[in-house]
């Protein structure tokens, strides 16, 4: 038995000095690796291999894994190692920082943000189901808010149940901060106006007292994400009111279309004289099937798999032509700022001359929002 445990002792130290010499190897060739041993991590095993102190970049803690400077070959010896489990290289990460939805771009906003147009100082109030204040993309560009309810579950304008407001406000103004997303006017300041409830609905009174809120708070543009099948006098008046104070007035045309896009179902305020109607497009700027179509559609912006904010420090792509009005309000931001002297009415045919024009006025309106173009024109 003792002779056999020489022999074996004999064999192993014959071996080990061809391993260490095939897998030293060139200095030259040689690159970072992580190896996780089976066992404890042993510092003599991978001396043994030729890997120098300064060759051992790390020993971690918790794990063992060692962080090491190796060759080729040293690489290829320690893969056969019994003793160790695995040899990875040491590979790069970036951070994934913050991504530009496609819908930016495509209206020029990017573009218009390059030339230092970023919705500055300009007052875009969302009409919608609440805007979170505290979300990190948003946080620095919520100024202040009001809510048409009066129950705890809805009196907080910068509490949004569903989303939807926080969302539209993400495209609008996103904050340019390395995060999530960035919107088209990321420098406006943004109002939180929560006209529709935690489930998303509302009243005729409830839209025209957030325009009325609008109105007694200087904003210069209003976004309404929202609409329904019948109108109101009263709506229309508030939304006249608006507009003849000299607030550009931003709402979904409806996600009431069809494929054939003849019939008439613009919905309400969009449908209204005094509001802005906006159609939904895709990536290719066809429109979206679920768009409504009508003489009232005036303007139209992507609509369709649009990445935006969402509560909690979230992040989701929504449809809709709800998703394709505030690309316009964050357009009007930029070329407010751009020239500010420029009326509602003024600024609104700015809009109309300088749209791609896409097809058809019935389905999109005046064609494809264009910042850059406006702003330079």
């Amino acid at each position: 038995m003792k002779k056999l445990f020489l022999s074996w002792i004999v064999v192993t130290l014959i071996l080990l000095p061809s391993q260490v010499g095939l897998a030293a190897g060139e200095k030259d060739d040689a690159d970072d690796y992580l190896v996780k041993f089976n066992g404890p991590a042993q510092k003599g095993l991978v001396q043994a291999f030729g890997v120098d102190d300064e060759d051992i970049i790390h020993e971690y803690e918790n794990l063992p894994v060692m962080h090491l400077h190796l060759t080729v070959n040293q690489v290829n010896a320690l893969e056969r190692h019994p003793q160790i489990e695995t040899v990875e290289e040491n590979g790069e990460v970036e951070a994934l920082g913050q991504e530009v939805p496609w819908g930016i771009p495509h209206v020029q906003g990017t573009a218009a943000q390059d030339q230092g147009f970023t919705g500055e100082n300009v007052k875009v109030a969302i009409l919608d189901t609440g805007v979170d204040n505290t979300h990190e993309d948003l946080a620095a560009n919520v100024k202040g808010g009001h809510s048409v309810f009066d129950d705890a579950d809805n009196s907080d304008p910068y509490f949004d149940a569903n989303g939807h407001g926080t969302h539209v406000a993400g495209t609008v103004g996103a904050v340019d901060n390395d995060l999530g997303v960035i919107g088209v006017a990321h420098e406006a300041d943004l109002y939180a106006v929560k006209v529709l409830n935690n489930d998303g609905s509302g009243t005729l009174a409830g839209i025209a007292e957030g325009i009325e809120w609008s109105i007694n708070n200087d904003m210069d543009i209003i976004n309404m994400s929202l609409g329904g099948s019948q109108g109101s006098t009263i709506l229309e008046d508030f939304s006249d009111l608006a507009y003849d104070e000299g607030v550009l007035v931003v709402a979904a045309a409806g996600n009431s279309g069809n494929r054939g896009g003849n019939n008439d179902t613009v919905g309400y305020p969009a449908n209204y004289d005094s509001v802005i109607a906006v159609a939904a497009v895709d990536e290719n700027n066809n429109r979206a099937t679920f768009s409504s179509t009508g003489p009232a559609v005036e303007l139209s912006a992507p609509g369709v798999d649009t990445l935006s904010t969402t509560p909690g420090d979230n992040y989701a792509s929504f449809n809709g032509t709800s998703m394709a009005s505030p690309h316009v309000a964050g357009v009007a931001a930029q070329i407010l700022q751009a020239k500010p002297d420029l009326s509602n009415v003024e600024l609104r045919a700015l809009l109309q001359e300088t749209a791609q024009e896409l097809g058809s006025s019935h389905q999109y309106g005046h064609g494809l929002v264009q910042s850059l173009d406006a702003i330079e024109n």
